[in-house]
């Protein structure tokens, strides 16, 4: 099967951060993803957000590179750019020329502090659209500075999830007004949208403005990493008392510190005796003691021993491509099934291939090459 998005056409502006997570899932699942760069390169099969796509490279700075840009317009869904308020204006090719031309296209605008507020025209990363959620905050060691994530959190799950969500929304609307929008996509909204569960537990007094020190944080000490007896880490999860009673009856917990699970006044004390227990024994053994019970318990992985694992092997979670270890297309479908992406393109290699569809003859191909309108 070709996918559940086959048929979906995409526009995708070259750039960093969420938009090629964005444009590489949305291939994955077999849509038609377009990506305009600058500037024709090499084979890149290490750039795995690219995979699935065709590229186009364009010289944007010419009245022919944006003309070309509004005939796919013309053709395609949706549109995603993640530049700063304002360039893609400056490039002839903003909301107002692009839906003028295409008035169902869903134009999807990705950015760190959104199109408008005070830092809208700033710069930033991932860890700084982050720190103004409040999440920031939260996170890591009581006694240190706030301990920065990966940036799975706003680039990709405040970015790029919300991204996608946006547009998704857009284009079933727009199958009903015919009509096409703008999705603004700011990563520190979509972080603060992600909050909810944090917010109902401050709100009900559950959670403070310590860190290190709640229910989530590693505050509590069923819920935490360990070191075992041979150097590697063991998360344990147990929150709800079933599951925490399995757990602690697995290393040698008395009944009176599992009855006093949720006494706050203990977990100190407790924490350090999960921390000495777990370090009596390997991580091998935890795991055979652990083996299919519900005691929340599961090893701490690098990223090479995650694609060996038996259970990510068994829902085929990875797989190789030109030696380059990468994640499958997520998630999964019961009928409609997506194929295999195929590899990561050089910049540019689909470039004729293209134009030729826009109807484009090979006489205006070279003209355009000469005159560097294709790059």
């Amino acid at each position: 099967m070709p996918g559940p998005l086959a048929g979906l056409k995409i526009l995708e502006f070259a750039g960093i951060g969420p938009c090629p997570l964005a444009g590489q899932l949305l291939a994955d699942l077999g849509a038609d993803v377009i990506l305009i760069e600058r500037k024709s390169g090499k084979a890149r099969p290490e750039e795995v957000n690219h995979r699935g796509k065709r590229s186009i490279a364009l010289n944007l700075k010419s009245p022919q590179g944006v003309e070309i840009v509004l005939k796919l317009v013309s053709r395609s869904d949706a549109l995603i750019e993640g530049f700063r308020p304002g360039v893609m204006e400056r490039l002839g090719l903003g909301p107002e020329e692009c839906l003028a031309t295409n008035p169902k296209l869903v134009f999807g605008r990705m950015t760190g502090w959104g199109q408008t507020g005070p830092l809208a025209m700033t710069a930033g990363h991932d860890l700084n659209y982050l720190s103004i959620t409040g999440a920031l905050g939260m996170m890591g060691h009581a006694d240190r500075p706030p301990s920065p994530p990966l940036n799975l959190i706003a680039d990709y799950g405040g970015g790029t999830m919300f991204l996608l969500f946006g547009l998704m929304a857009a284009l079933w609307e727009s199958q009903r007004s015919g009509k096409g929008q703008v999705v603004d996509a700011a990563m520190c909204d979509g972080v603060s949208a992600m909050m909810g569960l944090f917010h109902t537990m401050r709100a009900r007094g559950e959670w403070n403005s310590e860190r290190n020190a709640n229910l989530l944080d590693g505050g509590a000490p069923f819920y935490d990493c360990y070191e075992t007896a041979d150097g590697k880490f063991v998360s344990i999860g147990p929150l709800e008392p079933p599951f925490f009673q399995q757990f602690a009856e697995g290393i040698g917990l008395s009944q009176t510190d599992i009855d006093r699970q949720y006494d706050r006044s203990c977990w100190p004390d407790l924490k350090d005796k999960i921390r000495e227990m777990m370090a009596g024994k390997t991580l091998a053994e935890w795991e055979t003691i652990f083996d299919g019970s519900d005691a929340c318990l599961a090893p701490v992985l690098t990223m090479d021993e995650a694609a060996t694992n038996a259970h990510n092997k068994a829902r085929e979670t990875h797989y190789e491509a030109e030696g380059i270890l990468q994640a499958a297309a997520a998630p999964k479908f019961s009928r409609s099934k997506p194929g295999s992406s195929s590899a990561p393109q050089p910049a540019g290699a689909s470039t004729e291939d293209i134009l030729q569809e826009l109807g484009i003859d090979s006489k205006t191909l070279a003209d355009f090459r000469e005159r560097q309108i294709i790059t």
